[in-house]
């Protein structure tokens, strides 16, 4: 609940507005920069693929962990002091991030990350939720989603740039100047909320939610290079998430205030909403981590023109949110949702065609279609999901639509790598079992005529060939994958109920437009 506001508050909403969204940029260009770096970061931390992926998971966990309290600690300490320790703690951890030298240093420093940054995304989705009149919250949701999409914009060319002509290090630097700007108006022009002293923490809720996330994502991590449910470790961690989620219901429901609150679930377009996003962010998040390793790892693209093959996908988005944002009162958002996951699953069936010669145009368009399918998506999802939702459940509200957001993404990036990880290693096998020089499809190939089977310089240059063909096709089972789930996703669109003021203002432009 605000605080009652100073009459000069609604000439500060732009500056309101611009404070809030700096500490949004600083959380989401921290996300794309550093999966531009990936490839570089893998050599200097001696990681493999799959290992290096825990750079972007750890810090997606400890942002999923932390992101269900905000509710809970914006009402006991108030939202602009949470906000600013959030902000300061992550700009702190960003430069300990820079100066990390192991894997393992790295990873435990992104966690932290992730646990400061937890609360900055929600605490400044609900300032801009309050900061404008409830008719306008589509407008005010295009702002915060245009904010969030500048940093698939600026992450991958500023990324690029700071990594090849000064380290990787440096994609963690960069968050150093703008946090402080970011503290400086929150302090200026961000007033502070009521505080409730006497709702107590849920503790055990608290844990209990943190072991089953943790364990999850150790699973989901692990799961590839153990062997799966042959290995003793992930049977247990698959043990500590059935438990670790069975305790949290069961204390849940015998808790006068916890953890989450359960009243939320009551609003139907909330539940809807969320399980259409952890849908849609596992196929965002996954394909934002893949594109990097592909044009490096397999088409041996330098790292500044990854980061510029990669802007357009970001361009596209805000482009479409713009219009969406325009349209969201004149519209059913339903069928703008709908038509922008057809757009995200059409441009991931082109993605799935992929092959080793492709050009830098085909990787570009591709991406900008797919961005403009995500901005007709965002927009409506995050206004219809919240458009019934009463406003004192607000901010814990949007702290559990980021927690499903921030699972989706350590999720679909985990069954990302593990899936290209085994179907390369399957397609090998399979490609590799035709060469021999008795498959006749060979013998009268242009390759069988120029090399020599028995050749070890031969044979090195065919595996070569044969593993780069099988991670190709890995890749493209992995974007034929999340074209699916986009699909998947269209029928719960029109299960979710249109906003009453929606209805009331397509109908009054429909008198106007028959006057």
């Amino acid at each position: 609940m605000i605080l009652r506001k100073p009459a000069n508050e609604k000439q500060h909403t732009a500056l309101i507005t611009v404070s809030v969204m700096l500490g949004t940029l600083m959380q989401v260009l921290d996300t794309t920069i550093a999966n531009v770096a990936l490839p570089d970061m893998q050599g200097a931390m001696s990681a493999t693929q799959d290992q290096i992926s825990w750079v972007l998971t750890s810090y997606i966990v400890g942002a999923a962990i932390m992101t269900p309290p905000t509710g809970w600690l914006a009402g006991r300490f108030g939202r602009k002091r949470v906000y600013l320790v959030s902000m300061a703690g992550f700009v702190l951890v960003s430069f300990l991030c820079g100066t990390a030298t192991s894997l393992t240093e790295i990873v435990i420093l992104r966690v932290l990350q992730g646990l400061f940054g937890a609360s900055m995304v929600p605490i400044s989705q609900a300032i801009l939720l309050d900061s404008y009149p409830r008719e306008k919250h589509g407008m005010a949701m295009a702002i915060f989603g245009l904010g969030i999409m500048l940093g698939p914009i600026l992450g991958p060319t500023l990324g690029g740039y700071l990594t090849e002509y000064y380290s990787w290090r440096w994609v963690f630097f960069i968050n150093i100047p703008v946090g402080v700007m970011a503290v400086l108006m929150t302090l200026s022009y961000v007033h502070e909320t009521e505080i409730n002293r006497t709702r107590t923490f849920d503790g055990w809720g608290f844990l209990f939610m943190s072991m089953a996330i943790g364990a999850l994502q150790m699973m989901l991590d692990r799961g590839e290079r153990k062997d799966w449910f042959s290995s003793a470790e992930i049977i247990i961690e698959f043990g500590l998430v059935l438990t670790g989620l069975w305790m949290f219901l069961i204390h849940t429901f015998k808790k006068e205030h916890p953890y989450i609150d359960l009243k939320l679930f009551k609003d139907r377009n909330f539940v809807i909403g969320n399980t259409i996003g952890f849908i849609v962010f596992i196929s965002l998040f996954s394909i934002m981590a893949l594109i990097p390793p592909f044009v490096q790892n397999l088409l041996q693209y330098p790292v500044i023109i990854t980061g510029l093959v990669l802007m357009p996908r970001g361009i596209g988005t805000m482009l479409s949110m713009i219009v969406v944002g325009r349209l969201s009162n004149k519209m059913d958002p339903r069928l703008n949702m709908s038509v922008g996951l057809f757009i995200m699953a059409l441009s991931m069936y082109f993605m799935s065609h992929f092959n080793t010669g492709i050009d830098t145009w085909a990787i570009t368009w591709t991406g900008f279609v797919q961005g403009l399918g995500m901005g007709q998506v965002m927009v409506p999802l995050m206004t219809m999901t919240f458009s019934s939702l009463p406003s004192k459940l607000r901010t814990e509200g949007t702290g559990v639509y980021n927690l499903i957001r921030n699972v989706g993404g350590s999720v679909g990036i985990s069954i990302a790598f593990t899936l290209l990880s085994r179907n390369t290693q399957i397609n090998h096998s399979v490609l590799g079992a035709h060469i021999n020089p008795y498959n006749q499809a060979m013998q009268f190939s242009s390759l069988g005529s120029h090399v020599d089977l028995y050749s070890r310089h031969d044979l090195t240059m065919i595996n070569r060939l044969v593993t780069q063909q099988a991670a190709m096709i890995g890749f493209n089972d992995d974007f034929k994958l999340m074209m699916i789930m986009s699909l998947v996703a269209i029928p719960l669109v029109f299960l979710m109920r249109q906003p009453k003021y929606a209805r009331q203002g397509g109908a009054k432009h429909h008198a106007m437009a028959m006057e």
